[in-house]
């Protein structure tokens, strides 16, 4: 096959090299994969079909009315959902896609007003209620929840721009005998070992479950440090929680700004506002944080939580999940702003004294913020139960768990774009952001007090900082500061700068105290910040880590910074998450069988990623297989031709000579 490249006219190119011929034949595009994912039950994402490369002609899906040989559809995200809906009623043109490209940019994004590839009911089968049919997501199509036995890749701007130019300058060339293809190379174990579930694929070891700490390990933090040595932990806890991990069609733009990382944002700025409050040490309830990874999983992270309290592994030492009062989960509140008005409701589950005081704590923090406009109202009782929330997990655990869910939203989601790669910082607002982190401070703060003196003035007193959710917005959902702002290298040594939150594998013995460079960033900056709000000095000690920093109750900050750090006394731990169901020895993964004491085990899917050698792709102009047969068939009659004028001129030469 002869392989061409077409430049425009006049246009100058000097090959200096043979890579730089190469580069100038290749266009290596840059982009985001949808990848195979393998439950018990099956598969869902995207592969190629066997064990080598796709190479098709690419063609606009506009244009694509018959496919008569297999094609890479170039589509713009206004034709996604239609692209993927004529794939389940079409399987003629389904039978000749080869792979997808989906072009990316402002004018797309902008134009197209919701897209959610989740369900309508997301995770459904964790539901603590029988109203599984409700339709907390009305959008959702569900696409990301199928298999597709061809390639899909998201094009980053530049790899948008970079096809369009092949695109446009091919159709200009009027050469019908050229065509630009696509190279996609996106073959993934488990299509080449034909292990189609997790259990077999994780037996022939060709993937790996996902959960912490390869990119995200969950982390919890108490405020003040609970003392681990004393036999005396008689405070009953609330607990407050968030997630920190997303999903999307494609694996690695996962941002999840509105769901859920503006509640985990919302949930750091109220633990920095409860840090700056004196006389903690005197509050008759213990205030615990919990961030979990995996939740839209399964639920991993929450799940592994509540087992490792179970097991009291070393993970959760110090904790008893019988003095659990209340638990208080942060969940969408970026987008609660309506005009002048912050409005947030409360879903609650059980009927108790707690739950009443909890509601009658958040009554009174709305009172304190009267002057910001800050509303919180009870969820619609025509609602089946709670939304889809890491609480489920732990009603799933024990039915008569007292807590409450902080959203948005009342009856759906207002997130148009849950679980999709467009759920970016435009997406969300900060003051909806700033007004829900003084909501749930100035509520946990009544709560631990306990009292019915709380004087209104302490509750003002509370001050969420503006410009740290700000930072904290451009840290964790944006590129540029993204995870290299200052806010984390205060901490971390950042190893990557766009922020992704995409819960990733896990691929070692699980363990409280990880191999630093298996836990991510974003993971390792939660650690050290939460760890930093909630800490105590030292007394009598040199703050300067040494060996002895651990062994005595404490934890060093910012270590990998400075590669000193600051000892401070704080209970902030990793926990691992990944599903309960599996066991790690001997270098391996097992599926256990489902546990007694965990119910919700059964439902457990056992998610795993598969995995794979190398992920890319390029494209290149080639010439169609009849003109490369035509152009032989031409070499081969100009040489039959040439043979016989020799034959005959060298005939008419030896004639010429025999006369003479």
């Amino acid at each position: 096959m002869l392989i061409l490249r077409l430049y425009h006219v006049g246009q100058t190119n000097l090959m200096e090299s043979v890579p730089d011929l190469h580069n100038s034949m290749y266009k290596v595009l840059d982009g985001y994969p949808c990848v195979r994912l393998l439950n018990l039950s099956g598969e869902i994402g995207c592969s190629n079909p066997g064990r080598e490369k796709v190479l098709a002609p690419i063609i606009r899906f506009k244009n694509a009315n018959e496919l008569s040989q297999s094609s890479a559809i170039l589509l713009s995200m206004g034709e996604f959902q239609n692209f993927f809906k004529r794939i389940s009623n079409d399987s003629t043109f389904a039978r000749n896609v080869g792979g997808v490209l989906v072009e990316s940019g402002a004018e797309p994004q902008n134009m197209l007003k919701e897209f959610s590839p989740a369900r309508k009911f997301p995770q459904a089968e964790f539901s603590p209620y029988r109203s599984t049919n409700y339709k907390w997501n009305p959008i959702g199509s569900g696409i990301m929840w199928n298999a597709y036995n061809f390639p899909v890749f998201l094009l980053s701007e530049s790899g948008t721009l970079t096809l369009q130019e092949e695109v446009v300058r091919n159709e200009k060339s009027k050469k019908s005998y050229t065509s630009v293809v696509a190279e996609f190379d996106l073959v993934m174990q488990t299509m080449k070992a034909g292990t189609h579930d997790s259990e077999s694929c994780l037996k022939e070891e060709t993937c790996l479950p996902l959960g912490g700490y390869r990119l995200i390990g969950s982390v919890w933090s108490s405020l003040r440090p609970i003392n681990i040595s004393s036999s005396d932990h008689s405070k009953p806890i609330i607990l407050t929680m968030a997630s920190m991990d997303s999903a999307s069609f494609f694996r690695d733009k996962s941002l999840g700004a509105e769901s859920p990382i503006s509640g985990l944002i919302a949930l750091m700025a109220a633990v920095d506002a409860l840090s700056h409050v004196d006389g903690l040490d005197k509050l008759s309830k213990q205030l615990v944080f919990l961030v979990s990874t995996g939740e839209a999983w399964g639920y991993l992270g929450s799940r592994r939580f509540l087992l490792e309290l179970d097991l009291q592994s070393d993970a959760v030492r110090g904790l008893n999940s019988s003095l659990f009062e209340m638990v208080v989960e942060v969940g969408s509140v970026g987008k609660g702003f309506n005009q002048g008005i912050q409005n947030f409701y409360a879903h609650s589950t059980g009927v108790s004294s707690a739950l009443n005081k909890t509601l009658d704590a958040l009554k009174r923090a709305q009172d304190s913020l009267k002057s910001d406009n800050v509303t919180i109202s009870s969820a619609s009782a025509s609602n089946p139960g709670i939304p889809p929330s890491s609480l489920m997990a732990f009603l799933k655990k024990n039915s008569l768990t007292s807590g409450i869910v902080l959203e948005d939203f009342d009856t759906v989601f207002s997130n148009k774009f849950y679980h999709s790669h467009l759920d970016e910082l435009s997406n969300v607002n900060s003051s909806s952001i700033v007004a829900a982190a003084s909501l749930i401070a100035r509520t946990l703060y009544t709560l631990a007090s306990d009292t019915k003196d709380l004087s209104s003035s302490s509750l003002t007193a509370i001050k969420v900082n503006v410009s740290l959710v700000e930072e904290l917005m451009g840290c964790l959902l944006r590129c540029d500061p993204g995870l290299s702002c200052e806010l984390v290298k205060k901490y971390i040594s950042p190893t990557d700068t766009c922020p992704s939150h995409y819960v990733g594998v896990i691929i070692d013995e699980p363990t409280s105290t990880p191999y630093p460079p298996y836990v991510g960033d974003v993971s390792r900056f939660l650690w050290n910040f939460l760890a930093d709000r909630t800490s105590i000095p030292r007394e009598n000690t040199s703050p300067v880590c040494s060996e002895d920093c651990s062994s005595k109750g404490g934890v060093c900050i910012g270590a990998e910074t400075d590669g000193k750090g600051v000892c401070v006394v704080s209970t902030t731990r990793y926990v691992p998450a990944y599903s309960t169901r599996l066991k790690f020895e001997s270098g391996t993964w097992t599926v256990l069988p489902p546990n007694s004491s965990e119910p919700i085990g059964i439902l457990d899917p056992i998610w795993t990623e598969s995995n794979w050698n190398v992920i890319g792709l390029r494209v290149y102009t080639i010439q169609s297989a009849a003109y490369d047969r035509l152009v032989l068939l031409g070499g081969i009659s100009i040489t039959i031709l040439a043979y016989l004028a020799i034959l005959i001129t060298k005939s008419i030469i030896t004639k010429a000579m025999k006369q003479d």
